[in-house]
Formats: C-alpha cells, structure tokens, sequence
C-alpha cells in the first residue's frame, strides 16, 4: 500500500536542481523513509482519517471499514478507528479527541450525538455522517434506504402468507435521542408496511437491543404470548441470532414453526447453518463512497453536502417459508 509520497517535500520554486531532487527520491525510497506524523501536521495535514464506530459487536460495521479502507487504498491517508459506543457522551469524547488529533477528516458511523454538536464537528474538521437521516448544510452523509428495506422484509414474508409478523428494534434509552437513526426509521417502515397490507391489527414491536442478547430477550417475549408470531423480523442480523436461539431453545424450529427474516446480510446470515433472509444494504458500497465524498470535502472539490442513498435489496434464504395450515 503506498505510504507516503515524496511530492510532499518537493515543489517547482524548492530550489533543487531535477537531478538532486532524483538522488534524495531514491535515497528516501532506498532507505524506507516515512517522516514524522507530527512533522507532517505542521504542513497542514496528518493524512489520517478518524472513523468512529457505535458498537465494535456488530459484524455490520466492518464491512462499512472494509469499504472505507479499500477506497483509500491508493492514497496517503490512513484509517484510525475510534470505538465511541452506543452512548453520545462517549461518542463525542472520542470525536474530539480525533479532532484534537488534527485528523484531516471524520467518518462517523451511526453517531447518537445531538444535531448541533454533530454540525459543529462538521464545521470544524471535514465530516461524514453514515446511517443518519436527514440532510445538513455541514456535512455529507450515506444511508440506507431503511422504509424500503422494511417494507421488503413485510412484503416477502406476507406475500408468504404471514400475517402476525413481529418486529424487534433497538431500543431509545434516555431522552433527546435522535429520531433519524437506521432502526427508528426502519420500524416506522415496518409500521408503514404493515398497514400497506392491510395488517394494521397485526402489527407487533418489541423493544430490547441491536445485540444477540437483545434478540434473544426479544424472543423470548414474542413466544411467551398466548397467540404469538407467525414470523418475526428481526432489526439486525446479530438480533436475529439471539431470535433463532429462543426459538431452539423452546423447542420450536425455523421455519417450520416461525420465520425470520433480519437486516444487514452479514457473513453470518449467509453461514449454511443459519441461512438466513436478510436485507442487504451494502455496508462496502456505503464506507466507500463515505471515504470518496470526505476526500472531495478534504480538497475542497465541491461546496454543499451531499445526501448518498443506497437502495437494499432482499436475499432471501432457508430461514424463511410459508406458515404452516393451521398458522394461515
């Protein structure tokens, strides 16, 4: 991967003759020299880029790095990771310390913090945003089209026959958290959805956590009912494990008994043995063109933000049939 590049040190007015310029390009080719970070900050650049990540448990989020790092590749800029977690104070502690870093530029992945401390980031340093809705003056962002991925997922399994489908999303803990986050957008979708389908009745959420705990728990509450779901679609594909687990363990099967149907398409849906219905939403075309739009940010190319949608598509596997006679 090329490291640095030596145009760096040398300009047309340096005052150093062509070939001098040649024999000090071999000499620091020849001996591996890369200079300093620091050093290269006082020229007004780092050539780094910040990344701060929401849940380090989430097999989604690599894949957005994978396309990041990929789309970088060819340039001098390196990606430095900042696990945030799920809270905003500790989101934007890590956020300024990026700043303070005099990173060149932030790519934020599912940030909870305020919209005003978010745009003042982005006015600060370059910023942006992935999996947040709603467009700002001050920074670029990347989502998914999360009402169509839904609406997906409720098409599918009711064109299959299903009428009591269930959704488990994650849950808002405290107040002023923001409304245009993937997972209140993609139940809103389901909602819409359901009611599309003439399902207004049927229509079923529980709220626990994007973890395979919070799945798990999830489940387990669905089952415990005394007419309980039919199908249930799972808000992530590392809910859907915790969901499959409840569901073997009360001695039901997938699906058999019930169907599950998640969001993300990870390695994990696609693992044989789990062969799960998923939404697939391209976490490497969303880091990629993350990383594009910030190095236009970064060289000033353009001026106003820039609003990237990627429209998912449905894979849809073993994890999903019609329900049985009777359920019908």
């Amino acid at each position: 991967m090329k490291r640095f590049s030596t145009k760096h040190f040398w300009t047309p007015n340096s005052g150093f003759s062509p070939a001098m310029q040649a024999r000090v390009h071999e000499a620091i080719s020849d001996l591996g020299y890369r200079p300093q970070n620091a050093a290269r900050g006082m020229r007004g650049q780092t050539y780094t880029i910040g990344v701060m990540l929401s849940d380090l448990s989430n097999p989604f989020f690599p894949e957005i790095v994978e396309g990041i790092t990929a789309e970088l590749r060819e340039t001098d800029y390196q990606v430095l990771l900042g696990p945030g977690g799920v809270e905003p104070d500790s989101q934007a502690r890590i956020t300024e310390a990026m700043i303070d870093r005099r990173m060149d530029g932030l790519i934020l992945i599912s940030p909870e913090i305020p919209r005003t401390q978010l745009d003042g980031t982005a006015r600060t340093v370059p910023t942006v945003v992935i999996g947040r809705h709603g467009k700002s003056a001050h920074h670029d962002s990347v989502v998914d089209d999360d009402t169509t991925g839904a609406a997906l997922i409720v098409d599918h399994l009711a064109d299959l026959g299903h009428r009591r489908i269930a959704h488990i999303v994650h849950k808002e803990s405290g107040r002023g958290r923001p409304t245009t986050m993937p997972h209140t957008v993609r139940a809103e979708g389901y909602r819409q959805a359901m009611r599309g389908r003439g399902l207004d009745d049927e229509i079923t959420v529980v709220s626990t956590a994007y973890s395979e705990e919070g799945g798990y728990a999830g489940a387990r509450e669905l089952l415990s009912r005394p007419i309980r779901p039919t199908a249930i679609f799972a808000g992530a594909d590392v809910a859907a494990i915790g969901v499959l687990k409840a569901i073997y363990e009360a001695g039901l099967t997938v699906p058999h008994d019930i169907s599950v149907a998640s969001y993300d398409n990870t390695t994990l849906a696609a693992l044989d043995p789990i062969s799960l219905t998923s939404v697939d939403q391209d976490g490497r075309l969303m880091g990629g063109n993350a990383a594009r739009l910030l190095l236009e940010r970064i060289e000033r190319r353009r001026e106003r933000s820039v609003f990237f949608s990627v429209t998912p598509t449905l894979v849809t596997r073993r994890s999903t049939a019609a329900p049985r006679s009777a359920d019908r």
